[in-house]
């Protein structure tokens, strides 16, 4: 199969797979659409049961990348790359700079950053091979994680949902039910409970959960069960597809707005959601404060408190997403998309006649 031929293809403007034999590199990088500016998405090491899977992730989050960029009001398109490996491997950093001459090669065309298993210390390591990464630990000198900026959005994205729900947007006294528990995961958790929130909290890694359960008061549950916790709020914080044919007809809260990409395993289950009665926060916009907030040297943005005042922009758009999606009888997933749909045909028109 060709990524033409892809179930997951979506006119990307660009597939390329990369190999560097002597360090054992294989990846892939996608740019979906430049529309908007050049394409910009973190780059995933994960241990890949195939080849076939890494495309299609990396098909779909470069697509999820273009949705959440133009969503958000960013100059910038939809790109990433995957690199076929365990993150835990010794010479991850040759991996990494091995990546960054591919990224380098493309001249702008796409910038890369953090991602699962990539932290923003390895974005450093990136950068000894290339000028086009964001997000990097050196330049939070002060030990600002970047990541932050995803959990603050999502804070933001639980109270415009907890808005709409109860036209009260405090967590206070509300349960929440995490899923995934790394930077971003726990960066959220600790934010709501500080905000007064009751938490759920699931994680395949022991270490992380005993964490948030012994600093935070967390109550743990199985990570098989998580979905399916009483609680007023779901938010998955780890992979993709979490929901499914199998979980939506159990999930036990009223709502889900969490932090992972691709929360939807197909399109048609936003309206499974619905049909529920279950309000669904779309991940590209809850999970956009991490790019509006470290794309800044990108575009020239602005400073770091600016960037977290803008991440508070996702409240209001979310608040749009829920009242258009109610008034036109769509899916919140429908609206969001339709949103950023709008945003590059206009782009597209407004650009002069060749």
């Amino acid at each position: 199969m060709t990524p033409f031929d892809h179930p997951e293809f979506d006119d990307h403007e660009q597939v390329i797979f990369v190999r560097d034999a002597e360090v054992g590199l294989f990846g892939i990088i996608a740019l979906h659409d430049t529309t908007l500016g050049p394409a910009a998405g973190g780059c995933r090491m994960q241990p890949y049961a195939s080849h076939e899977e890494a495309l299609r992730d990396v098909l779909r989050l470069s697509r999820g990348m273009t949705l959440k960029n133009a969503a958000a009001g960013l100059p910038l398109g939809g790109g990433k790359c995957v690199i076929v490996a365990d993150p835990a491997r010794a010479d991850k950093a040759r991996l990494l700079e091995a990546m960054g001459r591919h990224v380098q090669a493309l001249g702008g065309r796409y910038w890369t950053a953090i991602d699962v298993g990539v932290s923003p210390r390895d974005a450093d390591a990136i950068a000894r091979s290339c000028d086009y990464v964001f997000c990097k630990a050196s330049e939070y000198p002060d030990g600002f994680d970047p990541s932050n900026f995803t959990a603050w959005g999502g804070f933001v994205a639980v109270k415009a949902v907890l808005r709409r729900l109860f036209g009260d947007e405090s967590p206070a006294g509300r349960r929440i039910a995490v899923q995934g528990l790394g930077g971003v995961g726990r960066e959220l958790c600790r934010l709501l409970r500080e905000a007064g929130a009751d938490l759920v909290v699931a994680d395949i890694d022991q270490a992380a959960l005993r964490r948030v359960v012994e600093e935070l008061g967390a109550e743990p549950v199985d990570p098989a069960r998580i979905h399916a916790a009483p609680a007023d709020v779901f938010a998955p914080c780890a992979l993709g597809g979490v929901l499914n044919d199998r979980t939506i007809p159990e999930l036990g809260a009223r709502a889900v707005c969490g932090l992972a990409n691709n929360q939807l395993e197909a399109p048609r289950h936003a309206q499974a959601l619905q049909a529920r009665g279950v309000l669904y926060a779309p991940d590209f916009i809850a999970n956009a404060g991490g790019v509006i907030g470290a794309s800044a040297p990108i575009w020239g943005g602005p400073d770091r408190a600016a960037a977290m005042r803008r991440i508070e922009g996702i409240g209001p758009t979310l608040d749009a997403i829920f009242a258009r999606a109610e008034a036109e009888g769509l899916t919140t997933d429908e609206v969001a998309q339709r949103m950023a749909a709008e945003r590059l045909a206009a782009a597209r028109a407004a650009r002069p006649a060749a």
